[in-house]
């Protein structure tokens, strides 16, 4: 299940949860969901319910086991704080997080306001960086449960861009991404949008990441932002290995 990843802002995968269901706007065309049935169609043991919240107690300690520090996106075929998740399995996995000290750990989720309460009953070791989705201005209240959570690095995804969002108070956040939909029906994401956004993140020093203009061929529209590439990170006491760098 841990693996190398396509994803531009990370280096590997750790699913101990897959499966998940919609929640937002942004969910509409879920490219987890899509990857979850075709694993399932493949005869994948892991995906064996398709796209339904499923544990993974064999993968926990996985982590444990990459010698190499790494970034490690937590999740990337599920959310953590899932309502199907019981909060002991969470603990489970903060557990090994703060156990592999070596990596970076990202935690992306649209269930903010649970992670929220059940943060009070976590450790959150220095290398567990927590983010939330935010697709259109509709989801900005979520930030505001981000603040509430002690992590180290907090940051927003703002994946799949699907509509303008005015300028966000980016107090005590760490770290902006911003992606276009790619995938089948996939929804425009309009320049201006990323420009503003981009800027926002100027005027407030947060380091801002263009993933992605997306669309249904992804790698065709390129990353390329005002004839620049943004692979702009935390500064953080990150593995010197990383090669995510400006």
């Amino acid at each position: 299940m841990g693996q190398k990843s396509t994803i531009e802002w990370t280096e590997s995968t750790w699913n101990p949860v897959t499966g998940c269901s919609k929640i937002s706007a942004g969910c509409l065309h879920c490219y987890a969901e899509r990857m979850a049935r075709r694993l399932q169609a493949m005869g994948n043991a892991n995906y064996k319910n398709g796209f339904k919240v499923t544990l993974h107690e064999h993968l926990l300690e996985l982590p444990l086991h990459w010698r190499k520090p790494q970034m490690i996106f937590v999740n990337s075929m599920s959310d953590l704080f899932h309502e199907e998740v019981p909060e002991d399995f969470i603990r489970k996995v903060f557990e090994v997080m703060k156990k592999a000290d070596r990596h970076r750990f990202q935690i992306l989720t649209k269930r903010v306001e649970r992670a929220a309460v059940i943060a009070e009953k976590l450790s959150w070791p220095e290398n567990v960086w927590m983010g939330v989705t935010v697709e259109n201005a509709d989801y900005l209240g979520r930030i505001e449960h981000l603040r509430r959570i002690p992590a180290s690095v907090r940051f927003l995804s703002l994946e799949p861009l699907i509509g303008p969002i005015p300028a966000i108070n980016l107090t005590n956040i760490g770290w902006v991404i911003v992606g276009g939909e790619s995938g089948p029906g996939a929804r425009p994401m309009k320049p201006e949008w990323v420009s503003a956004i981009k800027e926002n993140c100027r005027n407030a020093s947060v380091p801002f990441f263009f993933k992605q203009w997306g669309g249904f061929n992804k790698k065709s529209n390129g990353r390329t932002l005002e004839g620049k590439v943004y692979n702009e990170m935390p500064e953080t006491s990150q593995p010197a290995e990383l090669s995510l760098a400006f």
